[in-house]
């Protein structure tokens, strides 16, 4: 494999933080495009206001666009594409300032080529959009604690109740493949980069603006179509609503430069010896969603243009009256929805079989089984969305086939479980938090899949359609799924990430009130749903208020715990036991390299001679200096 490598002698100059694009600028230049846009489009009486007659939507799509141009040109990310247009030709100065200095902390604010600097500004993000989401789940849950409307307008109500889905649904569709696989992907495969370093900053950049362009609803009127933005409802909110619009477009967009940057990584540089039965599970997990993110996410960029065409240019897509037809938003959201599910949990999945191994000192349990149901799941995605629209007008003579069909994903999910208990039966495990957390993700989950069940089978859905079980089902998969996974990443490769130890005792103290009160939350939520609470309402009958009161205690009882995560992380960052290169003893090539790890992350390409689960062997998983070896020759397969 022949790479570009950047070595710490050609990190270049190192300019002042206010004299290079960064964040601070990229915020400011949206700011003032967006003001200018929509001040000259739509002052009354301005010139170009008299000769096109804008409508609102009109001027928030356009002025909106003109805001993501400002903050690309402000963080820089321009800078090269139109230098290159002019034939400049970047020095290797330039190419050292791209990925910055280690050890300055401007680069995390700037746009960085080092797909390291990117895995960390991944993860500052989601953790900090997290907690936005879950404190806007405290302002849901405080309003529930009574039966009637008291804290917020219906209205703003709605509106939080958007914010704090899409919020979650967007950090969820990166939590996993963002921080974790950008990060390591090229460590585990023996590489010195991703594939297209360029792509990966604008994945992670184009991932920011859409959660920064969210709230800018709330300055319009919000939207409270929710996090689905059905149409026709969607034509009938306040400009606000354009914000969803532009925020799915966003992260659609992220998806997508993402999953190919992945996918040509995996495929064109791993090592000598990275044979496909070598590579990490969470590599094959990554690949699997990458699949589904790049054939679902121009879905949902096409569907959200089609409603961006019927608010602005009253194209009548999906109004009935005009004729169009609701139901066709709702097929083609749930086409790419439903894959979505699996994009944000088949990662988790790869990153919890990976981690188990470590503590529990044995082989994956069936790996290739566990491989070929990840990409059975995927498969098997593209048929159940269908399910969602039992309510809806389905034609009968479909739902025995989207019912079976969506039962049938129970199978390939099941052989994952098998392959995670496996691993665990019989072996001497060590319980620390990021055990803890791998582990407590299979209740989690199967909680998640039992109560799927119920909303897979036509009569029981159409029952419990649109109530608080739905949600609650929602909520184990997503973040009894998902996120209990993140925490068990963070927690495992935080070491490696940051040269700290995260403290053993604030996680204990983190992760038993956030297990006891996430459950204690969603299954009093699937009772309440059971007894006919709608979501969504900001009032419901009093009959349920001792039942919704206790699940609020439980919610915050789960947002407290955030508390000692965020100052474990803070405190660990910066004062942390130092870490070894391998303080877990794992046997993956990630944890073979230094730390921190250097620019270029192998002095040499390495040879890879086994796999990243082979426990019990004396031998390395690789020889990181292949050019000392004189006998031995291992050639890369397929």
């Amino acid at each position: 494999m022949v790479a570009t490598t950047v070595g710490s002698s050609d990190l270049g100059r190192r300019r002042s933080f206010w004299l290079a694009p960064n964040l601070v600028y990229g915020l400011a230049a949206s700011a003032i495009c967006f003001s200018i846009v929509a001040w000259i489009l739509g002052r009354d009486g301005g010139p170009l206001n008299l000769v096109w007659g804008l409508e609102i939507n009109q001027i928030m799509f356009l002025a909106y666009g003109a805001a993501i141009l400002g903050f690309f040109a402000g963080i820089g990310f321009l800078t090269y594409p139109v230098r290159w247009l002019f034939g400049y030709t970047p020095s290797a100065e330039d190419q050292g300032e791209a990925y910055g200095r280690p050890g300055d902390i401007s680069r995390y604010f700037r746009v960085s080529l080092d797909h390291k600097v990117i895995g960390i500004q991944y993860l500052v993000t989601v953790i900090v959009f997290f907690c936005v989401a879950g404190f806007t789940a405290m302002l849901i849950r405080t309003e529930l604690l009574t039966p009637n409307v008291k804290l917020a307008d219906p209205e703003v109500y709605l509106s939080l109740v958007t914010e704090h889905s899409v919020t979650m649904l967007i950090v969820a569709s990166s939590v996993i493949i963002g921080p974790f696989i950008n990060f390591f992907l090229p460590l585990m495969i023996g590489a010195r980069r991703m594939a297209y370093p360029r792509i990966e900053a604008l994945s992670f950049w184009t991932f920011l603006l859409a959660l920064i362009t969210l709230p800018t609803m709330f300055f319009f009127g919000g939207s409270q179509a929710g996090w689905t933005g059905y149409a026709p409802l969607a034509d009938q909110m306040h400009a606000g609503h354009d914000a969803y619009i532009v925020t799915w477009a966003l992260t659609g967009t992220s998806m997508i430069v993402s999953a190919i940057n992945i996918l040509a990584t995996v495929l064109l540089m791993r090592a000598p010896g990275m044979t496909w039965s070598r590579i990490n599970l969470s590599i094959w997990a990554s690949i699997v969603a990458s699949i589904l993110a790049w054939l679902a996410a121009p879905i949902l960029i096409a569907v959200q243009t089609m409603v961006a065409y019927d608010r602005s240019v009253l194209t009548g897509l999906f109004v009935p009256v005009q004729g169009g037809s609701a139901f066709l938003y709702e097929n083609l959201f749930w086409t790419f929805g439903h894959p979505e599910v699996y994009i944000l949990a088949v990662p988790t999945f790869g990153i919890v079989l990976d981690i188990i191994p470590v503590f529990a000192r044995k082989p994956v349990y069936a790996y290739k089984a566990s491989v070929v149901s990840m990409f059975g799941i995927g498969l098997l995605s593209w048929f159940v969305w269908q399910h969602h629209l039992f309510v809806s007008g389905l034609t009968p003579g479909l739902r025995p086939f989207f019912m079976f069909s969506t039962e049938m994903i129970s199978f390939p999910t099941g052989i994952i479980f098998l392959a995670g208990l496996g691993t665990l039966f019989g072996a001497r495990i060590r319980f620390n938090t990021a055990m803890l957390f791998a582990i407590a993700f299979f209740p989690n989950f199967l909680l998640g899949g039992f109560t799927g069940m119920f909303v897979s089978d036509v009569p029981a859905d159409i029952q419990l359609h649109g109530s608080y079980f739905v949600q609650a089902h929602f909520h184990f998969v997503l973040m009894g799924g998902t996120f209990f996974g993140l925490f068990a990443a963070i927690f495992y490769w935080f070491p490696k990430m940051t040269g700290r130890k995260l403290n053993e005792t604030l996680g204990q103290i983190q992760f038993w009130p956030m297990w006891i009160g996430f459950n204690g939350t969603f299954i009093t939520l699937a009772i309440v749903g059971m007894l006919g609470m709608s979501r969504r309402y900001a009032s419901y009958e009093p009959s349920l208020q001792t039942a919704n009161d206790v699940a609020t205690i439980f919610a915050y009882l789960l947002g407290a715990s955030i508390v000692p995560f965020l100052i474990n992380v803070v405190v660990s960052w910066r004062w942390g036991e130092k870490a070894a290169a391998n303080p877990w003893n794992a046997r993956s090539l990630e944890w073979m390299t230094a730390t921190p790890v250097p620019v270029d992350n192998f002095e040499e390409i390495p040879l890879v001679v086994a796999g990243p689960h082979t426990y019990g062997m004396a031998e390395p998983m690789a020889i990181l200096k292949p050019s000392e070896q004189t006998t031995g020759v291992v050639s890369a397969g397929n």
